[in-house]
């Protein structure tokens, strides 16, 4: 009964220790994101083109409106 605690105790601390590094590498991968938009940017990318290999599927690319806009001639 004993020896059964303690191995539930211990797979307790040992998946909390893993909580917590996980949670330790995201916040270090939010700092690194924060101070280079473009890591971000890549990333989005990145998980698009993942997103693409595992299937024959169509994805949406969504641009702004203004950045468009620069490239439509305006009728007046």
């Amino acid at each position: 009964m004993r020896s059964s605690t303690y191995c539930f105790a211990l797979a307790h601390f040992i998946a909390a220790e893993g909580e917590q590094k996980a949670s330790r590498e995201l916040k270090d991968a939010t700092d690194t994101m924060a101070l280079s938009p473009a890591a971000l940017q890549l990333r989005y990318l990145e998980t698009l083109n993942t997103i693409s290999a595992e299937k024959n599927s169509n994805i949406i690319f969504p641009v702004p409106i203004d950045f468009l806009a620069s490239f439509v001639p305006c009728r007046r």
